[in-house]
């Protein structure tokens, strides 16, 4: 619980050509041999990712990517998970030779950034053996801000350090339950023994809304569900909130008094790290699909399918079943995502406990461009299950949606 998660860092991207001195800036920055670094041009194929902490802003993932210049067949597959990479980041470092005019693919790669809106600074790499004029003369003229290192001799690393702490983007985070309860409110967490989370631990959602609880000094009782209605006969006071696992909902929601406030650990994820409203409108998808529709499960991580895995099998089951239409259901696992999303009627996405909010806000972005409704698994399972909209009422601005697709 000490440890914070890749999904909770900010991610800096060190993008640029090949040989651009990327990964040898990479080591420097974190201290340590961890990338591979040759002359040889193409070196970095797949993004490498290193954890670290940048003081004093805090912690940070640095991802060395393939050069945006690589070629041929291999060599655009390698340039197609930069972009990608590049998308779900938060923040980006472009290298540039120092000895070298910028190149085509590197102005390219700027107007990229400029077009998706990328915050980014330029580092003018390799500047112990001079600076070409050129490179100067366009940064200047397009107003954009450098500085130059060597890690040959580690000059103007410790420099770009401190301008990271400075430029890296700060946004408000929506909490995860913070303003929903307050010093010594008692809250319920029911907590059934997911068959997919590592032996002996928890899984994210439910670590990190007990961690924020406790940080707001609230009273945190944790409880199977089996337990639940034994747990709440002992209390002599009401819980200020119960949230259970989605799944779970209904025989939790039995047990829970109808004025007492219930949802789920993948609701509350999903106005965390998604769009909650977003994810209520596109409820209105699911009874609209008709037979043929292509559906689309989005889960960020990857994972040992089990038996009954809620992805691949109880989800596609559910809403065949909820719908009585013969959907064409396609399960897509990892950071991929599909690059034409129009083929899909709906995007079902997980909690995305294992992605950052930026990766997750892009992929909602996508479906708007696409014009694709998308729904994450607790809203959806809440929504088939007959818990709405008893599950996003803790939420205003989740039930004031609610209300307004209910009320056409």
């Amino acid at each position: 619980m000490n440890k914070v998660a890749q999904s909770e860092r900010k991610h800096i991207a060190v993008i640029g050509s090949r040989n651009s001195g990327k990964s040898s800036l990479v080591n420097r920055l974190i201290g340590q041999d961890l990338v591979i670094v040759s002359d040889v041009p193409g070196t970095t194929t797949d993004p490498v990712k290193k954890a670290m902490e940048l003081l004093p802003f805090g912690p940070v993932v640095l991802i060395d990517t393939a050069g945006i210049d690589d070629s041929g067949e291999l060599g655009g597959k390698r340039v197609e998970k930069t972009i990608k990479i590049i998308g779900e980041a938060d923040f980006a470092i472009l290298v540039l030779d120092a000895s070298l005019p910028p190149s085509n693919a590197e102005i390219e790669l700027i107007n990229h950034l400029n077009i998706i809106e990328m915050p980014f600074y330029t580092v003018i790499n390799k500047a112990d053996k001079g600076v070409n004029f050129e490179i100067i003369e366009f940064l200047t003229k397009n107003k954009l801000n450098y500085s130059s290192t060597s890690c040959r001799n580690n000059s103007g690393v410790a420099e770009l350090k401190e301008k990271l702490t400075v430029l890296l983007p700060s946004e408000i985070v929506p909490p995860l339950i913070g303003d929903l309860v307050k010093q010594h409110d008692l809250i319920v967490l029911v907590v059934p023994i997911d068959l997919g989370a590592p032996k002996g631990r928890l899984i994210m959602p439910q670590v990190q809304t007990i961690r924020e609880a406790l940080d707001e000094d609230a009273i945190v009782l944790v409880t199977k569900d089996k337990e639940l209605r034994a747990a709440l006969g002992k209390l002599a006071v009401k819980p200020k909130l119960v949230v259970t696992d989605s799944q779970a909902i209904m025989r939790v929601a039995a047990d829970v008094p109808e004025d007492i406030p219930l949802t789920t650990f993948s609701i509350l994820m999903a106005r965390y790290k998604g769009d909650l409203r977003e994810y209520v409108k596109g409820i209105i998808r699911v009874d609209q699909l008709e037979n043929g529709d292509r559906v689309l499960i989005a889960e960020a991580c990857s994972h040992h399918a089990q038996e009954d895995d809620i992805g691949k099998v109880k989800i596609p089951r559910w809403l065949k079943l909820h719908t009585k239409k013969d959907l064409k259901i396609e399960v897509m696992n990892g950071r991929d995502y599909p690059a034409d999303l129009t083929q899909y009627k709906l995007i079902v996405h997980c909690g995305a406990c294992m992605i950052t909010r930026k990766a997750t806000q892009m992929r909602i972005k996508q479906a708007k461009i696409a014009g694709v409704p998308i729904v994450n698994y607790g809203v959806l399972i809440s929504y088939m299950h007959g818990a709405m909209p008893r599950a996003i009422e803790p939420f205003e601005e989740a039930i004031s949606v609610w209300q307004e697709i209910n009320s056409d």
